[in-house]
């Protein structure tokens, strides 16, 4: 009742605000969540696994509906009670809209570079933190004027200081399992520095979103940033581990980070009303019961994944991705031929066009941008 009284707040203050366009900007990426998951709720077909006998029971509990409509708003509801009310979803296969990978590997690293730098590099193959040699649409941005030094990134993967390259574009990146360092922390800032020594992670390589999204609110208070990249990963990690119950939960939680983030900036002067928010993912996931914690293309497992080479034709569906926005600039509307075939190497285009900037001065050689903008 408490969050739903927040999303009504929310709702009625944004459709309050005048009608302007933002120069803010809130791009958000959950690792490898699947369309499925966002647009029907959970899945039976995965929870009726032996792996989940005696877990079924917590689930229904927690996300169950009598409907798609009614589990997918228990899974995500900052999702569907604000953003799809106020601005567009985009993936939905089962309502003839659809969105895809360009990039013919199908996971991460490859992903995120697609996702920022607006179309596939073939040379990058793994996931290795190998410095991007391409630039991203963050690093731009941070070159232009009105925009330098106002460009800003948190991730729970530890890859990502190298996939927006960090020595180069000289963006403050706050990634993996590092201490918020910039100048004057808050009390708070340090409290999460002391908290994310004390509690382990799951993962080598991948802290709990709750430190990124924390480290993210704690800089917007500082600084306020004009563009800020979150990339949350718990989802794609429980997934890989089998485990769906903390995968679904994992998605619930990065849904109120995402809530928590957007109420801190509709709470200041500089972002309320003038902020554009998409929220995408980098690949999608398996789309069966036995391929669902995967995510691989054919070209993948015969090279950096041939770990999954007994899924020989990869893993079909991983290619499948969706995408959420809404703001000031974002259409809520789109017909049924403009929601076909878009791609994620139109995303970075997308989020230079909603700040009124020219994509072709960042480059003539990316995907167009998707059809969400509102004309100005």
């Amino acid at each position: 009742m408490k969050y739903l009284y927040v999303y009504v707040l929310l709702y009625l203050g944004f459709f309050n605000a005048p009608i302007m366009a933002a120069d803010n900007l809130l791009v958000v990426s959950l690792d490898g969540l699947r369309w499925q998951e966002v647009f029907r709720g959970y899945q039976d077909d995965v929870l009726n696994l032996e792996d989940f006998e005696g877990k079924r029971e917590a689930i229904e509990q927690e996300f169950a509906g009598n409907s798609a409509q009614e589990k997918r708003h228990k899974l995500l509801p900052f999702l569907w009670q604000v953003v799809a009310k106020q601005g567009i979803l985009l993936g939905d296969r089962d309502n003839h809209s659809s969105m895809q990978l360009t990039n013919n590997l199908w996971f991460s690293y490859p992903g995120y570079n697609e996702l920022l730098t607006g179309k596939a590099d073939p040379k990058i193959d793994s996931n290795h933190a190998s410095d991007n040699a391409n630039v991203t649409f963050l690093e731009w941005l941070n070159s232009q004027s009105g925009y330098q030094n106002q460009v800003a990134a948190f991730a729970s993967w530890d890859v990502f200081p190298a996939i927006i390259n960090r020595k180069r574009s000289k963006i403050p990146i706050n990634a993996g399992f590092e201490s918020a360092a910039w100048p004057n922390l808050s009390e708070k800032a340090k409290w999460l520095n002391a908290l994310q020594k004390e509690i382990p992670s799951p993962w080598h390589n991948v802290r709990l979103d709750a430190f990124t999204a924390g480290f993210a609110q704690e800089y917007i208070l500082q600084y306020q940033p004009k563009v800020i990249y979150l990339a949350l990963g718990e989802t794609d990690d429980f997934a890989h581990q089998g485990n769906y119950p903390e995968y679904l939960r994992g998605a619930k939680r990065a849904d109120q980070f995402i809530a928590n983030i957007w109420e801190l900036l509709q709470s200041l002067e500089q972002y309320q009303g003038k902020t554009n928010l998409v929220i995408t993912v980098d690949h999608g996931r398996g789309n069966s019961a036995k391929t669902w914690q995967h995510h691989a293309s054919a070209k993948a497992v015969k090279g950096y994944l041939n770990g999954l080479n007994h899924f020989e034709n990869g893993i079909p569906g991983a290619d499948q991705v969706w995408l959420a926005a809404m703001g000031p600039d974002v259409k809520t509307r789109l017909d049924t031929k403009q929601q076909q075939n878009l791609s994620l190497n139109q995303v970075a285009a997308t989020a230079i066009q909603l700040l009124n900037l020219d994509y072709q001065k960042f480059s003539a050689d990316i995907g167009q941008p998707l059809p969400i903008v509102k004309q100005r």
